[in-house]
C-alpha cells in the first residue's frame, strides 16, 4: 500500500520524466526573436521562426522595437535579458559587439550553400560580422501613391527635394542615416564621395544646409509601418521608407505605390544574440538555421528584400512576383551601400546634431 510519501515521490518523478520528454510543455524551450514588426517579421516568421520551432520543437516568439540599442543594453546590464535574439542594422551590430551586449557567432559553422558554396564566399563583402550575420540587404527609397501624383511624379532623388516642383509634405526617418547621405546626393556629391564628404566638418554642414531646404515640410516616422500609412492617408505626397513596405502594401493592401529607386542606399539585416540571455545555445542554432539557403530563399516568398546567401538567389522561382522588386534586381538610376564603420564610428555625435537639429 503507498504511503502519502510514497504516492509524492512517484508524482515528483513523473514531473521529472515529463520535463525531459520531447514536445511536451515542461521541456519546451521558448526563444525570444526581436525584429521590426509588419511584413518583415511576418517573412521571418514564417520562413524561419516556424520551420525552426518544429524542427526543434521549441517556442519561437516575436518581440518588435525600432533598432534602438539602448533597450539591448538595459537588459544586458541589469542581467534581466529577455530577448534571446535581434534583428540589428551592422552599424548597430558592430557597435554592440563592441559594447559587449551581444554573444560572438562561429562563422566557421554556418552551413555551406545548399549549391555547395562554403559559407564564407557564399554571403557577400560586410554580410558575416563577428557578432551578426546577414539575413537580408533592404533598399531605402522614395516612394509615391501614382492615384495622388497623376503624370507628374518624381523621378529622382533631386526631385524628394525640390519643393518648388513637388510642394507638399515628405516623409523621412527620424534618424540621420540615409537622410545625411541623401542630402549630399541630392547636393550633387557623387556616389563614391559621399562618406569621404560626410566625414568632414564641411560634409556635415553641407548635408545640413540641404536638410534645412526642406525640414518645413518633413513629417517624421519612425516604425517601417508608417510610411504607407502616410501615403495612403495623404499626409504626405511622398516619403522615405524601406522598399519591402510599398511591395507588401501593393500587393496585400491593393496599394498603387510607386518606388524612386534613384538614390537607394542598401542596408543589410543581421541576426545577433543577446549577450547573457536563456538561451544562448538554441539561439546559436537559430541563426545557423535561419542564415540557410534554403530560409533565405522561403522569405523572399514573404518580402521583397534580398537574400545575404548568393545560394539562395537561385531557389527564388522566377514566378515569384517579389523578384523583380528586390533592390539587387537592376534598377536604374544611383545606389549604395551603408558603410557601417562610419555609422559605428560617427553615429553618436551624427546622433546628437541631428536630434538637435529636428528640435530647432
Amino acid at each position: 500500500m503507498f504511503t502519502k510519501f510514497h504516492l509524492s515521490a512517484i508524482a515528483l518523478a513523473s514531473a521529472a520524466v515529463l520535463a525531459v520528454l520531447p514536445g511536451t510543455s515542461a521541456a519546451q524551450q521558448t526563444l525570444t526573436v526581436t525584429s521590426w514588426g509588419g511584413a518583415y517579421t511576418k517573412s521571418q516568421e514564417e520562413s524561419m521562426h516556424k520551420p525552426f520551432a518544429a524542427l526543434k520543437k521549441v517556442k519561437v516568439v516575436s518581440q518588435d522595437y525600432n533598432g534602438d540599442l539602448a533597450e539591448i543594453a538595459a537588459q544586458v546590464k541589469t542581467g534581466n535579458v529577455k530577448w534571446d535574439l535581434v534583428d540589428v542594422e551592422p552599424a548597430e551590430a558592430m557597435k554592440g559587439c563592441e559594447e559587449g551586449l551581444f554573444e560572438k557567432i562561429d562563422a566557421s559553422k554556418l552551413p555551406a550553400g545548399a549549391d555547395g558554396t562554403p559559407a564564407s564566399k557564399d554571403f557577400g563583402p560586410g554580410l558575416v560580422l563577428p557578432c551578426a550575420i546577414a539575413n537580408i540587404t533592404y533598399a531605402n527609397v522614395v516612394a509615391y501613391d501614382k492615384a495622388k501624383m497623376g503624370a507628374n511624379a518624381p523621378k529622382t532623388l533631386e526631385d524628394f527635394f525640390n519643393l518648388s516642383k513637388f510642394p507638399g509634405k515628405r516623409g523621412m526617418r527620424s534618424n540621420p542615416s540615409v537622410n545625411m547621405e541623401w542630402a549630399l546626393l541630392a547636393d550633387g556629391v557623387p556616389v563614391a564621395d559621399v562618406y569621404k564628404m560626410l566625414a568632414t566638418p564641411a560634409g556635415v554642414e553641407r548635408a545640413f544646409k540641404k536638410l534645412d531646404t526642406i525640414k518645413s515640410s518633413i513629417v517624421w516616422w519612425k516604425a517601417g509601418a508608417q510610411p504607407p500609412q502616410l501615403l495612403a492617408s495623404g499626409e504626405v505626397i511622398m516619403t522615405s521608407v524601406y522598399h519591402g513596405r510599398i511591395v507588401d502594401a501593393n500587393q496585400k493592401d491593393k496599394k498603387d505605390f510607386a518606388l524612386v529607386w534613384d538614390g537607394q542606399i542598401q542596408v543589410p539585416d543581421m541576426w545577433a544574440i543577446v549577450k547573457g540571455g536563456k538561451n544562448v545555445e538554441l539561439a546559436h542554432e537559430f541563426v545557423r538555421f535561419a542564415t540557410g539557403t534554403q530560409a533565405l530563399a522561403d522569405q523572399a516568398t514573404w518580402i521583397a528584400y534580398a537574400p545575404a546567401r548568393t545560394s539562395s538567389i537561385a531557389k527564388i522561382p522566377a514566378s515569384n512576383p517579389n523578384k523583380a522588386w528586390l533592390p539587387t534586381a537592376g534598377h536604374a538610376g544611383r545606389s549604395m551601400l551603408t558603410d557601417a564603420k562610419f555609422w559605428t564610428d560617427n553615429g553618436d555625435d551624427l546622433n546628437k546634431r541631428f536630434s538637435a537639429w529636428m528640435a530647432k
